[in-house]
């Protein structure tokens, strides 16, 4: 598939070496022309005086950016109020998702509250039922913690095959940002949580009341009671005044405009419960309470919006890894469909919990390719093939596929979903 000679991946003195042809010693500049206008001559922004500070009071991307946006699928949903919309991967940089670029889930559209009229109420299982006003809540200790979120139904379009052609559309519904907020287990505490206590429901404040059932070991372990994210107080479409964060379990369970918790014995509507928990196997059993999210990554340029488009020569490959299990200890790249791979260059420290950005810098020689990426977790999981993930458990459900995604890149640049194991 590859070339052995010229798309291996090089040493970091092997990769200059090669880079530096016909006397230029840069990877991927070009001489300077003194015809060129975009260096002789004056440019419009090099004439005119700017805006000043004050008429931008709330920073926006530059209109030259402005693609890169949100977008749903028309045909997913009857409509827009109960939808989806997706974070545009292939465009972003680093880990942090800008809010403004977080994608959305909801079942009753946005709600729109005022936080001096909200309220948090606890009760069930404990010694002091407690209603907290968002002045209580932020007089609690607080921390600041950066995790993902992914929907279950991240990628479950991809489970019969390759269908959408875009890493926004494949692997969209999943954001990284640091949350503020309060430690669930503070406010349980002040409430205190009586013997018997297994689960703790958690309900929104939308029109459907959007609610899941948690397992109390868990809201005593990491989950937090979010009003900020990204030094910013919450965006309205991301829960504000207050949502439930849930380091490394499926997005549904962080619960938005949260309004109540409700400590019981039992998953609340246990036969609800169980299916909204639940994934189908092939041979018509299923997998209950699957919360956590597996190890998984995705390579997020090249990709099929973000086309290679400056032909052979070096270049560099980038996506995204996480784990709802634990940090991320390593991810390998293929060029070649997975028949060999590749360590890749991981930028940063890892984080619980959290997107964690890899990079593999090599020479294109213009060849056709077969992207893929797999990671490894802290617990020594290793991101599955898709046929793996098939054999294991059928095609009858749409959650968890967190099976390894495949690009093909053509002479062109052009990239392209394929099915690859």
């Amino acid at each position: 598939m590859t070339d052995r000679d010229d798309s291996r991946p090089p040493s970091r003195r092997a990769f200059l070496k090669g880079a530096a042809v016909a006397g230029s010693a840069t990877l991927a500049g070009r001489p300077v022309r003194a015809d060129d206008p975009a260096i002789t001559a004056l440019q419009p922004w090099m004439i005119a005086r700017g805006e000043g500070v004050d008429a931008r009071p709330y920073g926006l991307p530059s209109p030259h950016e402005s693609h890169v946006i949100k977008r749903n699928i028309e045909w997913l949903t009857a409509d827009a109020i109960s939808s989806v919309n997706f974070t545009p991967l292939a465009a972003l940089n680093g880990t942090i998702t800008p809010n403004g670029l977080c994608f959305e889930r909801h079942h009753a559209g946005i709600a729109e509250i005022d936080p001096a009229a909200h309220r948090l109420m606890i009760h069930g299982l404990v010694e002091r039922p407690l209603v907290f006003t968002m002045a209580d809540i932020l007089r609690f200790p607080r921390r600041d913690r950066i995790h993902f979120l992914e929907c279950a139904a991240n990628s479950g379009m991809e489970w019969k095959g390759a269908q959408m052609n875009a890493v926004q559309f494949t692997h969209g519904m999943i954001h990284n940002v640091m949350y503020t907020g309060v430690p669930l287990r503070l406010l349980l505490e002040e409430a205190g949580v009586r013997p018997g206590a297994k689960w703790v429901l958690a309900e929104g404040a939308d029109a459907v009341k959007m609610a899941r059932s948690i397992p109390l070991e868990k809201a005593l372990d990491d989950c937090l009671v979010a009003f900020a994210m990204n030094g910013e107080r919450l965006r309205e479409e991301q829960g504000y005044p207050l949502r439930l964060v849930v380091p490394g379990f499926e997005g549904s369970m962080w619960v938005k405009w949260l309004r109540r918790l409700e400590l019981g014995d039992r998953p609340w509507h246990l036969r609800e419960e169980a299916s909204r928990y639940t994934d189908l196997l092939g041979d018509g059993r299923a997998r209950r309470f699957t919360f956590e999210m597996d190890a998984k990554s995705v390579i997020t340029s090249p990709a099929p919006e973000a086309p290679i488009t400056h032909g052979p020569g070096p270049m560099v490959i980038t996506g995204l890894a996480w784990s709802g299990r634990g940090r991320i200890a390593r991810v390998d790249v293929s060029l070649d469909g997975g028949v060999n791979w590749h360590p890749a260059r991981l930028s940063g420290p890892s984080l619980d919990k959290a997107l964690h950005r890899f990079h593999f810098d090599f020479r294109w020689n213009g060849k056709p390719l077969l992207l893929q990426s797999r990671c490894i977790d802290s617990t020594g999981y290793v991101q599955p093939t898709k046929d793996a993930l098939r054999a294991l458990r059928g095609l009858n459900s749409v959650y968890h596929n967190n099976g390894i995604q495949t690009w093909e890149v053509n002479e062109a640049g052009e990239v392209t979903n394929v099915e690859v194991g």
